[in-house]
């Protein structure tokens, strides 16, 4: 994983997933991301983490910062409750199963697996992943 710094620009060739530092930044990406797109989390996302890197950081600022950074995201609203409250539940998480944490389904899932825990065995339904593992000579399972 490469460790994110204040500054960092996201580069458009990789998936924000290989750009982030720790499991809490990647859950942070995994609900920007949703119903989002990636150019837009991508220019989003270093900001947040500029301002909080660390989910102690996070949980000590206000609904309204949040919302000014997130803003163009939309759902800005939704997402700040999502954030917050996995943020809330990371800081007990156990590391196991990530969909325990607030706002992470099987996408979520799917990448902490293949990003954090190397496990490649799972079958994602989401295109990005599916790509990400092909490219890397991985099997996975076709649906009709």
């Amino acid at each position: 994983m490469k460790k994110f710094s204040p500054g960092t620009v996201l580069r458009d060739d990789l998936m924000v997933q290989e750009q982030i530092d720790g499991s809490w930044q990647h859950m942070v990406g995994v609900i920007m991301l949703n119903q989002t797109d990636r150019v837009q989390v991508k220019r989003v996302l270093p900001k947040f983490l500029s301002k909080w890197n660390t989910p102690k950081k996070f949980l000590k600022s206000t609904p309204e910062q949040v919302i000014e950074i997130i803003r163009e995201l939309g759902f800005y609203n939704r997402r700040e409750k999502a954030l917050r409250n996995m943020s809330k539940d990371y800081l007990t998480w156990d590391g196991n199963d990530a969909t325990i944490l607030y706002g992470i389904g099987k996408y979520g899932s799917d990448s902490y697996e293949i990003f954090f825990k190397q496990n490649y065995s799972v079958q994602p339904t989401d295109k990005e992943l599916k790509r990400y593992l092909k490219e890397r000579g991985i099997n996975v399972f076709e649906t009709a």
